[in-house]
């Protein structure tokens, strides 16, 4: 482990630690999310989920930063994907009982309000899947978009709000590694599996786990653009 390996897990323990060792300030922050979600998730993903890429660049590279890299823009773009995120939590953790409910789970909706079981475990699972399935595919598409955009534009803040050639880099994006590895592996072994975890945690456990899950996903869609870049 590298000089700057200590420094950076150091800075991150200093940073997070409090949210752990205090009281006040973990209830302060719990308070503020409840009152201000949408506004927590930008902020949550922008720095939690920019986090998982710089260490999924590390991991890579042996760099946590580069010139053209963009953390800035990397972080208004996934603040702005934080925001989609929760509306899809919301979404589909109260679209999905309802459904099946109207299919003949009648205990659907009740059982997600109760103690762990058997039924509550199908659930979140089927939360879990349409949400992944559906949301998180046209989510990492887009966040593959801006990516590239931004490595186009030099990492900087004006590049990002330059006008994106959505045809353009759809058209050559490396399919091959996204439905490859980020929707045909990360999807089913991981985020499924994880979100179902996250359905089933109590409210108080949920914002931590979201958080290990932001820093997750950073770091794989940046492997992720890293294989595409290798493959290149």
């Amino acid at each position: 482990m590298k000089k700057k390996d200590l420094l950076f897990i150091s800075v991150c323990i200093i940073v997070f630690a409090p949210f752990f060792i205090f009281d006040s300030v973990y209830d302060a922050y719990t308070k503020f999310n409840t009152e201000h979600g949408m506004l927590m998730s930008f902020i949550k993903f922008a720095i939690l989920a920019t986090l998982g890429e710089v260490i999924g660049l590390r991991i890579k590279t042996g760099q946590y930063n580069k010139e053209g890299f963009g953390i800035i823009p990397r972080a208004i773009v996934w603040g702005f994907l934080g925001l989609t995120v929760k509306m899809s939590l919301i979404i589909f953790a109260t679209g999905v009982p309802q459904f099946l409910a109207y299919l003949g789970f009648d205990e659907a909706i009740s059982v997600m309000k109760q103690a762990f079981s058997t039924d509550k475990l199908v659930v979140a699972f089927c939360i879990s899947a349409a949400m992944n399935t559906i949301y998180a595919p046209v989510m990492m598409t887009f966040h593959k978009i801006t990516d590239t955009h931004i490595l186009a534009n030099g990492g900087t803040v004006a590049g990002l709000f330059t006008p994106i050639r959505f045809k353009k880099i759809f058209q050559e994006l490396d399919w091959g590694v996204q439905w490859g590895f980020v929707f045909k592996k990360t999807i089913p072994f991981f985020w499924i599996p994880a979100h179902t975890i996250t359905f089933l945690l109590p409210p108080e456990f949920q914002v931590l786990f979201a958080a290990l899950l932001g820093i997750m996903l950073g770091v794989l869609l940046a492997i992720a653009s890293q294989k595409s870049s290798a493959v290149e």
